[in-house]
């Protein structure tokens, strides 16, 4: 929080790794036994509106631009007292073999989990 309560912008990118931490949990992806799991090769936020501290948030993310090897995850950040978006980014997450320390296609089971999760 800063001087004015307003919530520091780093904060932002916490509730962006909570929001997509609980969305790899949901699908599986980042089995230890595998080896192989998600990496954030970037990411990046919009700040549409100040959010004021103290206030309750919901936050959400999707996948979306699924390739062989990576996918983009999306985020909004709503603060309940202005009912509105105060924030939304963008993630690129890749596909990671942590054994061979380099880039590996998504497993068949995670893309078939993503589309099973967002589908309406």
């Amino acid at each position: 929080m800063d001087a004015l309560g307003h919530v520091n912008n780093i904060v932002y990118f916490r509730y962006f790794e909570s929001a997509r931490m609980a969305y790899f949990e949901r699908i599986g992806f980042g089995e230890p036994a595998t080896g192989i799991g998600p990496i954030l090769a970037e990411t990046r936020c919009r700040f549409r509106a100040p959010l004021r501290y103290p206030d309750y948030i919901a936050v959400g993310a999707r996948a979306r631009a699924v390739e062989t090897d990576r996918f983009t995850m999306d985020y909004a950040v709503a603060g309940h007292r202005d009912r509105r978006i105060v924030a939304e980014g963008s993630g690129l997450v890749v596909c990671y073999d942590y054994q061979s320390h380099r880039k590996t296609a998504l497993p068949g089971a995670i893309v078939d989990a993503i589309e099973q999760l967002q589908s309406p």
